[in-house]
């Protein structure tokens, strides 16, 4: 057998066995990173296999005030967080998809690897005005959405419209030991 044959079937092997790759996604300012972030990361890596987590660390956030710390500096503090967490991968987008909405950087993701299982990592108070993000309805259809419990947030979210009308097999919520910290309150010591 020539060594191109070989190869051809080596391939053909290849592409029975593909498996789709999960990977998590979590989006935001991270202005700054904390230790919550790390927490749902580690908790979804674990719930559902996922290969690593992406966070996805962008200018600013359509429904917040532009972040007072400059877009280097959340990211060397967000590397900073992780640690030796290795399976967190730092990223910015928004210049190479040429768009900081959440849709954009799915079909992003999907075009770059047909084979990834996405699953979009939220907390419980983003649920709740999630039906005023871009193509908010596409993000659910495209990719699984797993929204992590907030102190004082689950009532509020559970109730929600965008609770209400996503499909339940897209959407996982998730009680969990929750860590009390958020950005707001980091930035404000």
């Amino acid at each position: 057998m020539k060594f191109w044959e070989k190869d051809k079937l080596g391939s053909r092997l290849k592409k029975k066995n593909k498996k789709k790759i999960k990977i998590g996604v979590l989006g935001g300012t991270f202005d700054p990173a904390h230790k919550g972030h790390l927490v749902i990361s580690k908790q979804a890596k674990n719930n559902y296999a996922l290969q690593y987590v992406l966070w996805v660390i962008t200018k600013k956030n359509p429904f917040k005030n532009k972040s007072q710390t400059s877009l280097n500096n959340r990211i060397k503090f967000a590397k900073k967080i992780i640690g030796k967490n290795k399976f967190i991968k730092i990223k910015f987008f928004e210049e190479k998809i040429k768009s900081n909405k959440t849709i954009n950087l799915i079909e992003y993701l999907k075009r770059k690897n047909k084979l990834l299982n996405i699953y979009f990592i939220m907390g419980a108070d983003n649920l709740i005005n999630f039906h005023k993000w871009h193509k908010w309805k596409s993000i659910s259809k495209k990719c699984n959405i797993l929204v992590f419990d907030r102190q004082g947030y689950k009532a509020k979210a559970l109730k929600s419209n965008t609770y209400k009308k996503l499909e339940k097999n897209n959407l996982k919520f998730i009680e969990f030991k929750k860590v009390n910290i958020s950005s707001s309150k980091l930035r404000r010591i």
